[in-house]
């Protein structure tokens, strides 16, 4: 295996550095200053181009990704906000491979976050026996993207304190990132930007200020609305992890089937047929629908040598329904007594018959 094959994750420009070689070779069209590619490039990267061989990358509104692109050329930031698993920080990193070729200046947010992940820190040991140099100085993501020039994601903006977010109001508006322990400034160069991502159930943690509002673009990434869609990029991204994890087939289709179908039908609330049931407070997105078909594949291959059916659907469940409230199981239970006989099939009747796997 290559050095790529063996990393779980590898970062957009990696994964598909061919499709960016590609684009690059046939981009003729004018480029934002600092771009790697033009706006049209860089929008054909991410929903592709069937003409030269480029898959698409994301689910979602292609108007989404155009507003997106126009909004990383202006001097404002943008804040792509939704559901948890709605897939922000994919398009997050899509956009920045696109644009500046490089999606690994990365912030996560969080409680702990402190301006130093942000901005800069020092190496302590060259800061004492030194004194502040360039040499003892560690440039954060912040700091890098505006030196070189480069698009830096901010993961969970608002999980971060208020503090801490309004760290980064005077590099947003000015443009400028001041050094008052070497008395230097740095200047943002051509092609620096920010995107930050907010999940909705989190935006009341630390809401943002009203003026580090002003300075971003909103835009809201909504759940995929096709159950086909759906479905194929399911498939796709479990067949994808499986065989990373060592198991050469993914669980039958038709497993696939129910599975997408219950989250679907758990997230919204009401089944195919029109019929109300308890919604599930736990997050039942398209991302935790990928980590269930995936831990399905798992049972099934390393437990029974086969691929995975709908009894381990329930197992597999269970853990996701557990998360939040521990109401959600006794919601999911009603779902697989009330809902699930009246569906037709091998495998939803396997559903059904698991539902006394669940816990409690």
């Amino acid at each position: 295996m290559s050095g790529t094959e063996m990393m779980q994750r590898p970062p957009a420009e990696l994964r598909w550095a061919e499709d960016l070689a590609l684009l690059r070779e046939r981009d003729d069209a004018p480029k934002p200053p600092g771009w790697a590619l033009s706006v049209d490039a860089a929008k054909r990267f991410i929903v592709g181009d069937p003409k030269l061989g480029i898959a698409n990358k994301f689910v979602g509104d292609v108007s989404l990704v155009d507003r997106a692109l126009v909004s990383l050329a202006t001097t404002r930031g943008l804040l792509l906000t939704g559901e948890p698993g709605t897939a922000k920080s994919l398009l997050s990193e899509l956009l920045s491979a696109a644009v500046s070729g490089d999606s690994t200046l990365t912030i996560q947010g969080g409680a702990a976050t402190t301006e130093d992940q942000i901005r800069y820190g020092w190496n302590y040991a060259l800061l004492v026996s030194e004194g502040p140099s360039e040499r003892s100085i560690v440039p954060a993501p912040m700091m890098r993207g505006m030196r070189d020039g480069k698009v830096v994601r901010f993961e969970e903006l608002t999980r971060c304190p208020l503090e801490v977010q309004d760290s980064i109001l005077s590099l947003l508006s000015d443009r400028v990132l001041a050094v008052p322990e070497l008395g230097e400034m740095v200047y943002a160069t051509a092609g620096f930007n920010v995107i930050a991502t907010a999940n909705t159930r989190d935006r009341g943690v630390n809401d943002m200020s009203a003026a580090l509002k002003r300075r971003f673009n909103f835009e809201t990434v909504f759940p995929i609305g096709d159950f086909a869609a759906e479905l194929a990029l399911v498939e796709a991204e479990a067949e994808n992890l499986l065989r990373k994890s060592g198991v050469p087939r993914a669980p039958q289709r038709d497993v696939l089937e129910v599975l997408v179908t219950a989250f679907r039908e758990l997230r919204s609330g009401t089944t195919d047929s029109g019929d109300s049931l308890d919604r599930m407070s736990a997050v039942m997105s398209t991302a935790e629908a990928v980590s269930v078909a995936h831990a399905v594949g798992l049972r099934g291959w390393y437990l029974r040598g086969e691929t995975g059916d709908s009894a381990d659907i329930v197992h597999c469940l269970a853990g996701t329904a557990a998360k939040d409230d521990p109401d959600d199981l006794a919601r999911l239970r009603r779902y697989l007594e009330q809902q699930v006989p009246r569906k037709p099939g091998k495998a939803w009747k396997a559903l059904h018959d698991a539902r006394f796997q669940l816990p409690g």
